[in-house]
């Protein structure tokens, strides 16, 4: 690692160990979307909730968690993320051997923790064994590969919400027990379910359809509007690239009440860029400096608390 990175990394850690034994309270970021939103002018009348209100500043979402300054889909990204205005977490879930929801983005723990081998032939026992910081720098050392329970736990008490993409989920059985796991925590007003399976979607909404639902593209689809109205989606989140090859989708799906949540954008340049397509949030890695951003775009506030 890099000696600039690990002394931003250290001072985060110190900071964040800081808030967690006083206890501080997290102020100043946004509160989830509701249902009587302001929406834009040029979206149709049931708009999503997630569609930005003309002339507000897009939607902040941490990439799992503050991916670039703490390891990715710990309880500390997930910190770092909250204090650095982000108005949501991205996570990714999995599933354990024995069918406990986990943070975990690849296939295997290899990349990210101790440990090796696919998580889904590995026990929740085993799991909480692993160390998920020390790859990312040595202040790290012990951090644990996170439950869900315990992310959602975390933001009810301390404030935020969730970007949740279910990831390798082949029955609607483990979809059931993600979705369990949201409304046990009592979240499912603040969590947005996204996932590249339409699967998925189709399966949470039929759990559960109070939950909004996200669909994440590579490409996009001929007719993202009637994908959209096939999955009750409330976003549309296609990749950066996608978006590229026809920026006016987002105006089609603002139409249709739909909103648009672009994915992973870390630079000024590429920030500003989707803003002139109209998107409503951006999935980043540097929330921080995107909140910095976005707010001397459009004159508001938005600092972390305390």
């Amino acid at each position: 690692m890099r000696p600039a990175r690990l002394r931003t990394a250290l001072v985060t850690a110190t900071a964040v160990a800081l808030l967690c034994l006083t206890g501080a309270g997290v102020t100043g970021t946004r509160p989830p979307a509701s249902a009587d939103a302001v929406v834009r002018e040029d979206a149709g009348s049931a708009a999503s909730p997630f569609v930005r209100a003309a002339g507000a500043p897009m939607t902040v979402v941490a990439h799992r968690g503050a991916s670039s300054l703490a390891p990715e889909n710990t309880m500390v990204a997930q910190e770092v993320g909250r204090r650095s205005g982000a108005d949501y977490i991205e996570n990714d879930v999995q599933l354990s051997q024995d069918g406990v929801p986990y943070l975990m983005h690849d296939a295997t723990v290899d990349r990210t923790t101790n440990g090796s081998g696919d998580i889904t032939t590995l026990r929740s026992a085993q799991l909480d064994r692993l160390d998920a910081g020390s790859w990312f720098a040595p202040v790290f050392t012990g951090v644990r590969v996170p439950t869900l329970a315990a992310q959602l736990a975390d933001l009810r008490s301390r404030g935020g919400n969730l970007l949740l993409e279910i990831k390798r989920a082949d029955t609607r059985e483990q979809v059931a027990a993600v979705v369990d796991v949201v409304e046990t925590q009592r979240m499912t007003d603040r969590v947005l379910v996204q996932s590249f399976d339409p699967r998925h979607l189709r399966w949470v909404h039929e759990l559960a359809p109070g939950l909004p639902l996200a669909l994440l593209r590579s490409t996009l689809d001929p007719d993202p509007v009637a994908v959209a109205e096939e999955l009750h989606l409330a976003s549309y989140n296609p990749g950066g690239p996608a978006l590229e090859t026809r920026p006016g989708v987002v105006a089609d799906l603002h139409r249709a009440g739909v909103a648009t949540w672009v994915w992973t954008v870390d630079t000024a340049a590429g920030w500003s860029r989707y803003e002139q397509y109209g998107v409503d949030g951006i999935i980043t890695n540097r929330p921080a400096e995107l909140t910095g951003w976005n707010h001397a775009r459009s004159g508001t506030r938005n600092v972390p608390g305390p």
